[in-house]
């Protein structure tokens, strides 16, 4: 019988080793004898590819994009309140970005290497393990995060920045001080989910969350007339939300069933490995973000502060809203690579990174294009008055080189981390 089991166990390995050596031949440059064979069989391998790559990234781009709409939804509504509550919803959200939702979501990157690995080597308990251990060290960085925003509208004042502006901002972050612990939990099950390929889970409650931000982002604002703090308020709500209706599929769901574990002191032992990655994939992530958000606090130092802050920021959330999508090129390339990588399979994971770079970089170009035809009537989405329309129109050029670039990085910092 154990004669049987080992000559079992030895045609499995043979035949595993020829289906990689098979995998490898495709990529192999063309000899004369075989070059039409050799052609179809790589282009058949691409092909499949690019079927694992959008299925992906396709559902994620929809879930990323709604998730960053939760936050950037309410500029919309408060720049038809004026420019003052515009421009304080504008500093406090770059403020915001920069010394909280960053740093969280840098820190959270660090699951894609450890969940991403581990899934692939089929050791599906360390996924819940380690999951549970970064939600614990998000939590422990809230904390500071949250004594810093309260006094917001003082460092502001110190910095320079008008009063008034300074006052709107500081008390946007106060209400947006809850967001933090559900946008923790929500981050780490998406990293938890993605690097599993179940990215249809967090499309669905994404867009149940925007489903009813929207409505309740208008009520609170322009019914009750909470202004500012009732924006910040329905931000809270919406990823609450989503983060709960994630975490009851991962507590229910049939396809959580090799993954999902119950809490034990394991998952503190895993925090020290957490951090390990946590602080590279936090200070690449910070890099990125705070190039971007630092503009939009220096330009409430310039002499026409309103509109300039104001302009900034329409063009940043653009920005940030597409960046979204080439994000979710790199998770699919990330969640792709690390796949094969801790299944022993380096070729099939540089077939993923040729395959979403191709695909990636030439949909960048489109909406770049996409975005210069639509110049003219860009601002209207975001103001009524015309000075920042026409202002919106002159920097539309400026933001399509940007987006170029900066998506493209976005792809290759996702492989990178």
């Amino acid at each position: 019988m154990l004669s049987k089991i080992s000559r079992f166990r030895k045609y499995k390995g043979v035949v595993l080793q020829e289906k990689r050596e098979s995998m490898e031949e495709a990529l192999l440059p063309e000899n004369d004898k075989e070059t039409g064979s050799t052609k179809v069989a790589t282009w058949k391998i691409y092909v499949e590819e690019l079927k694992r790559v959008n299925g992906i990234a396709l559902p994620m781009m929809v879930a990323a994009v709604g998730q960053y709409l939760l936050r950037v939804s309410p500029i919309f509504m408060l720049g038809h309140l004026g420019q003052l509550q515009l421009s304080g919803a504008s500093i406090a959200t770059s403020f915001s970005n920069v010394t909280g939702f960053s740093v969280l979501f840098g820190m959270s990157g660090a699951l894609e290497t450890l969940c991403g690995q581990a899934f692939g080597a089929e050791q599906y308990q360390r996924l819940g393990t380690y999951t549970y251990g970064a939600i614990i060290c998000l939590f422990i960085v809230c904390i500071p995060i949250s004594l810093l925003w309260m006094f917001t509208d003082k460092l502001l004042i110190l910095t320079g920045q008008d009063p008034a502006i300074a006052t709107e901002a500081g008390k946007y972050l106060i209400w947006l001080i809850p967001t933090l612990f559900p946008y923790a939990i929500l981050q780490s099950l998406v990293r938890f989910l993605q690097t599993q390929s179940l990215v249809f889970p967090m499309l669905l409650s994404t867009v149940a969350s925007v489903s009813l931000q929207l409505p309740l982002c208008w009520v609170l604002v322009f019914k009750l007339k909470l202004g500012n703090a009732g924006a910040a308020l329905s931000i809270g709500i919406s990823y609450w939300l989503n983060a709960i209706l994630l975490v009851l599929y991962v507590k229910y769901s049939s396809s959580c069933r090799k993954t999902r574990v119950p809490f034990s002191m394991d998952a503190l032992q895993t925090m020290g490995g957490f951090f390990r990655f946590a602080i590279p994939s936090t200070v690449m992530t910070c890099l990125e973000w705070w190039a971007y958000e630092l503009v939009v606090l220096l330009s409430g130092l310039s002499p026409n502060l309103k509109l300039e802050t104001s302009v900034l920021s329409i063009c940043l959330t653009i920005t940030s809203l597409h960046y979204l999508i080439a994000y979710s090129f790199g998770v699919a390339a990330s969640t792709r690579i690390l796949n094969e990588l801790g299944a022993g399979n380096p070729v099939a994971a540089r077939i993923a990174l040729c395959t979403v770079l191709l695909e990636s970089v030439s949909k960048f170009f489109l909406a770049s294009i996409t975005l210069f035809l639509c110049r003219s009537i860009l601002g209207y989405a975001f103001s009524d008055e015309k000075e920042v329309i026409n202002y919106v129109k002159h920097m539309t050029s400026l933001l399509c080189m940007s987006i170029i670039m900066d998506s493209t990085q976005a792809v290759l910092s996702a492989v990178a981390r």
